[in-house]
């Protein structure tokens, strides 16, 4: 089939099959074998979604793939069952490589392998930074059927682990694929390239379609298959959107107001960076609300702590940086809140997909101030939609003002103590005491003061 030889043209989905009249309703229609539809029912996927309608039965021919999908939609399972199956008609160890930008969605991908492999023995290893590479190394010394990896440290593993290769590979993924190369992953990547057969399957999924990935097609795939959901940027029909216009220096009121006014549902909050994530999660603990932090500069462990303190629903708000807007599985997100607009308009949509995922509602709350108006009229403009105001009551919110001037005060104090008692000793505390932001918040504070 010439047209998708030529250099960046894919076949459209609809051109490899003739489209089915009524969508297979199991995924045993999908052409799954009994085994792995177990295994599907038994982690409660009932019924395929549509990325998966579309790409299984291509990738089960043996056929490369594009799959253009939003956040939340069923990305895994479209490349892990046929994997699986493969592995299964043919087993062997080293079989399939999955490359991630971040290390939660790592953990995530490698939870669904093991949960729907468990019945046949599939064994993965999951291989990113932050964690001891002894240990690694003798994981990856057991040859486990699948390896997860963030692309910098598997290629620190290629070239300095003793007996490792992949010459044997079978199965190349990379997962969010826009957000790989965006973290400048690019030469990692091509050295992977290098060092893996040619001949191998290659499933590339992206949200977006950009000129690296495009790129990254040519090289790496073989007149593949386009399996798009959605092609133009939007986010899901479910989801209630909002915005509010605030002065920027009553943000925490309005915020501490909103909370308390969707009481009883979980929020995620997203901040632009380490330290403002830091310094809300404290002022809202100061102010009775069970807060947590997840960012950056936060030990690999209190990170996964955080994020399963969350799920376990022990605490019912997350405060986050982008390391937490993509691809992570959150279940149970009601809310997700924009306290600091996002600079880049897709990183909304990948935010907001946090909520009204897998067909439940959810809504989003984007605070905009006097100074980021046009970051957001470029927002409403990527996702084709005005969004309505939240009704708020200002004469509530100004009633906060004072409690929340002196959590702030606290928080502050807080921030500068827990640098100190860092520097000052090592210590292991919760991952809610927070963390490595301490030394340069509280240095910032000491150098003001001089």
């Amino acid at each position: 089939m010439a047209a998708g030889e030529e250099a960046g043209s894919v076949p459209e989905p609809g051109q490899e099959q003739e489209p089915a009249v009524e969508e297979p309703r199991s995924f045993k229609d999908l052409g799954v074998t009994d085994v792995l539809c177990e295994a599907c029912d038994q982690l409660g996927w009932k019924v395929p979604t549509k990325i998966q309608i579309e790409a299984i039965p291509v990738a089960l021919q043996g056929r490369d793939i594009i799959g253009l999908a939003e956040t939340g939609s069923g990305k895994t399972g479209a490349f892990a069952l046929p994997i699986l199956q493969a592995l299964l008609e043919t087993p062997q160890r080293l079989f399939a490589l999955v490359l991630t930008p971040t290390r939660e969605l790592a953990f995530q991908i490698s939870e669904q392998f093991e949960a729907l492999g468990s019945s046949i023995g599939v064994q993965s290893t999951v291989i990113v930074g932050g964690i001891d590479t002894m240990s690694q190394s003798l994981a990856l010394a057991k040859k486990p059927h699948v390896i997860i990896a963030t692309p910098g440290r598997l290629v620190d593993h290629l070239e300095n682990t003793k007996g490792f290769n992949l010459r044997a590979l079978k199965f190349l993924v990379m997962d969010e694929a826009d957000r790989i190369l965006n973290m400048d992953f690019e030469t990692e990547v091509d050295k992977i390239l290098k060092v893996i057969p040619r001949d191998r399957k290659t499933f590339l999924f992206s949200a977006t379609m950009t000129k690296k990935v495009q790129k990254l097609q040519r090289a790496a795939l073989k007149n593949p298959v386009k399996c798009a959901v959605s092609s133009k940027y939007q986010t899901v029909e479910k989801l209630q959107q909002y915005y509010i216009f605030i002065p920027s220096k009553f943000k925490d009121s309005y915020l501490v107001y909103i909370l308390n006014e969707l009481a009883g549902n979980s929020f995620m909050i997203f901040c632009s960076t380490c330290n403002n994530t830091q310094r809300t999660a404290l002022l809202l603990r100061n102010l009775g609300f069970t807060a947590i932090p997840l960012h950056g500069q936060m030990s690999q462990n209190k990170r996964l702590g955080s994020l399963n303190k969350f799920k376990a629903k022990a605490r019912s708000i997350l405060l986050a940086t982008d390391v937490a807007s993509r691809g992570l599985d959150i279940p149970h997100v009601d809310v997700v809140i924009n306290f600091d607009i996002p600079t880049h308009s897709k990183d909304y949509i990948h935010r907001v997909g946090r909520t009204a995922r897998a067909g439940r509602s959810g809504k989003s709350i984007t605070f905009v101030t006097q100074y980021d108006v046009e970051l957001f009229q470029r927002i409403e403009h990527l996702i084709g939609k005005k969004l309505p105001a939240f009704p708020m009551q200002e004469e509530e919110v100004m009633m906060l003002t004072e409690r929340v001037a002196e959590a702030q005060r606290f928080a502050r104090m807080e921030l500068r103590e827990q640098g100190e008692k860092k520097r000052s000793r090592n210590d292991d505390d919760d991952t809610e005491e927070a963390i490595g932001v301490r030394n340069k918040v509280a240095g910032g504070k000491k150098k003001k003061r001089k």
